[in-house]
């Protein structure tokens, strides 16, 4: 009887292990949040592995709508707790670098820039997107998942393209948005005001999200062209001293890593268009830096 037990876990296991990377890349574009994702993902293994399995199905979906349902949850409770949040809130980085789609069949909601548009949707608005455009869910199957109907799933994920097509997105390739992040590197060292405000849209918004644990940075969104730049420079000095940069793949398009004494301690991504950068989005917070850290150590880290 043990061995007939084992060979079932063995089996849920596998299934689960199958399922687990596509499980964490719905939650943690519902959540913005990686160690929230991981949670939602542990939780399912546990209603998975206690379940009656013999009467499931279908596997995958079972695990899916879990996934989902849970993550809703988390979603509607942390809005509350980002309220308590000191300074903007932005969403963990994740390392692509090996699955650029993090799971999914595109690399859709996957951005830092998106994942920061999405926390206007509601919570099932953003699970049917996601379930939608980044993983391909026919509309009958998300229906299942949220818990409504076919027409008003088609309603809910219509209304979430509507919000999000009214924002700019990045329209430029990606050799032109690394010249400008470049370029808006090397005048914000030095605090160029000038050299910085022909870099901006005039509509550019700086977010700073350290949640009040940097001290020379602004602790409120910054907008426009003109008011960004001198913020910008009156930091310059300080917050630039001892940091090197580098290229690095967050979310599925490039930003930079900020270092100081081979230690990260901040991340940067921009949305840019032909009239300049309309975003710059620094995550200073180290709580929020610790998961991408682990994974790139693990990564590093020869097995055996």
């Amino acid at each position: 009887m043990t061995g007939d037990l084992d060979t079932t876990l063995d089996d849920a296991a596998a299934i689960f292990a199958a399922a687990r990377r596509r499980l964490f890349g719905i939650a943690y574009r519902m959540l913005g949040s990686a160690a929230e994702a991981e949670d939602v993902v542990q939780e399912t293994w546990v209603r998975w592995q206690t379940t009656d399995r013999s009467v499931v199905n279908n596997p995958q979906a079972f695990l899916t709508t879990a996934a989902t349902r849970l993550a809703i949850n988390v979603l509607q409770s942390a809005r509350s707790r980002r309220e308590a949040y000191v300074g903007p809130w932005l969403p963990e980085p994740v390392d692509t670098s090996e699955d650029p789609t993090l799971g999914a069949e595109r690399a859709e909601a996957l951005d830092v820039a998106l994942l920061m548009l999405l926390e206007r949707l509601s919570p099932t608005e953003r699970a049917a997107y996601v379930l939608r455009e980044a993983f391909d869910y026919p509309y009958p199957e998300i229906a299942r998942i949220v818990g409504v109907s076919p027409t008003a799933t088609r309603q809910l994920v219509s209304r979430a393209r509507k919000h999000l097509a009214a924002e700019p997105r990045n329209a430029v390739t990606g050799t032109e948005r690394r010249a400008l992040l470049e370029a808006f590197l090397a005048a914000a060292r030095v605090g160029d005001v000038e050299r910085l405000e022909r870099l901006f849209a005039e509509n550019v918004v700086s977010r700073a999200d350290s949640n009040g644990t940097a001290k020379h940075v602004a602790r409120v969104a910054v907008r426009g062209r003109h008011k960004v730049a001198r913020v910008l420079a009156s930091f310059a000095e300080i917050f630039w001293a001892g940091i090197t940069t580098r290229p690095i793949e967050l979310n599925g398009e490039e930003g930079m890593a900020m270092e100081r004494d081979g230690e990260l301690i901040g991340m940067l991504a921009v949305t840019a268009s032909d009239e300049g950068l309309h975003e710059l989005m620094w995550q200073l917070n180290p709580e929020k830096l610790d998961p991408f850290r682990r994974a790139r150590a693990g990564r590093a880290t020869p097995e055996g």
